[in-house]
């Protein structure tokens, strides 16, 4: 029940779960969050690299994230977190913010420009995920988990996560 919840906020719904082999261990709380600190680690390496690419806007709003992002870690790792919790945070820090980066990095040069329209809609998405962090930073400090579900469902809905390019709505005078 609980894979079927995860796997609908975060796109795997319908998967089913790889079979845990004999040599294999669940990780533990503070393996997962070393794993997820890692990936932080090689998110704040592709951030640098796309710096001259990246609106300014935009890199500085991906640095106050992953600043709010890795000292979320070290509160949990001290503190704890929920499942649900930990879920977020890692996928954030995993899929949501590198596949942002990602896909504006493979438009075009012309549309890498301060105002673009992709540039914009860059910018939409950072400041969604900022938002998302701030709220998962206070949620974790205060123990309200009872939000998560919603962030998670918003989420889902307004990223389509399939590595290529993200959902960015309808556009101006369309209708879904």
């Amino acid at each position: 029940m609980a894979s079927k919840f995860f796997g609908s906020l975060f796109g795997g719904a319908g998967r089913d779960p790889e079979p845990i082999l004999d040599d294999q261990l669940p990780l533990t709380q503070a393996q997962e969050l070393e794993q997820t600190r890692a990936a932080l680690g090689e998110l704040r390496t592709a951030i640098r690299k796309a710096g001259a690419v990246v609106p300014v806007l935009a890199s500085s709003r991906m640095r106050q994230t992953d600043d709010l992002l890795a000292n979320l870690i070290d509160y949990v790792a001290e503190h704890g977190a929920s499942t649900e919790q930990r879920v977020l945070l890692n996928a954030i820090i995993t899929d949501y913010l590198p596949t942002s980066l990602r896909v504006y990095r493979a438009l075009p040069p012309e549309t890498h420009t301060e105002t673009s329209p992709e540039s914009e809609k860059l910018l939409e998405q950072l400041d969604i995920l900022h938002s998302t962090a701030l709220d998962l930073d206070h949620q974790v400090r205060t123990g309200a988990i009872a939000e998560l579900s919603i962030h998670g469902r918003f989420l889902a809905d307004k990223f389509d996560v399939d590595g290529i390019r993200l959902n960015p709505g309808p556009r101006e005078g369309e209708t879904h």
